[in-house]
């Protein structure tokens, strides 16, 4: 059984994170969820009051010392961060490891086990940039919510999907959210 962890921080595009959650626990896998302070407002402003969390995940308060998740020890195959605001990018590339979404990110980093960290800002300052490249050359992999037209989304919900479909890509689990560019191309 594949473990996951899923940090959601408090920049837009929270329903990325909680989509892949629920993405993942349709799959079956374990998932460990993280949603700092920042994050519940942010659901509640995008998502609503009334939003309840996907049960099937073990979600942990992003002051968890005791959480397992805070040391290397505890095996998971994949964390991602998403959306990842600029402010734990940055402590991420620094290892400035004040919460516990940070800290299992540096677990991630030091023991050399896959990483996505998946920004959500725009513009982007040099110091974005440069925290993006550290973080890359570090061995994570840096994927944006930029947002992609060749599918033609006509909802969010697509846009959205279209995220969380690249994201199970990174992760190597099959998946058909969105259209792929050259899908009806064929060998012959």
């Amino acid at each position: 059984m594949k473990r996951f962890v899923v940090g959601i921080t408090g920049a837009s595009g929270v329903i990325i994170g909680i989509r892949l959650i629920e993405e993942l626990l349709r799959r079956d896998f374990d998932v460990i969820g993280i949603l700092t302070k920042n994050a519940l407002s942010v659901v509640e402003h995008e998502i609503g009051k009334d939003f309840q969390l996907p049960p099937k995940a073990h979600f942990f308060d992003e002051h968890d010392g005791t959480a397992p998740i805070n040391s290397s020890s505890f095996l998971i195959d994949s964390m991602v961060v998403a959306p990842c605001s600029m402010k734990t990018l940055a402590a991420i590339a620094s290892g400035y490891s004040e919460n516990l979404i940070i800290r299992a990110a540096e677990n991630q980093l030091r023991t050399n086990r896959p990483l996505i960290l998946s920004p959500r800002e725009t513009p982007l300052s040099q110091a974005n940039l440069e925290n993006m490249l550290k973080l890359r050359q570090a061995g994570a992999i840096i994927c944006p919510s930029m947002a992609a037209y060749y599918h033609l989304p006509k909802s969010i919900d697509e846009m959205t999907d279209f995220f969380v479909g690249k994201i199970l890509d990174l992760l190597g689990i099959a998946n058909d959210l969105y259209q792929r560019w050259g899908a009806d191309f064929h060998f012959e």
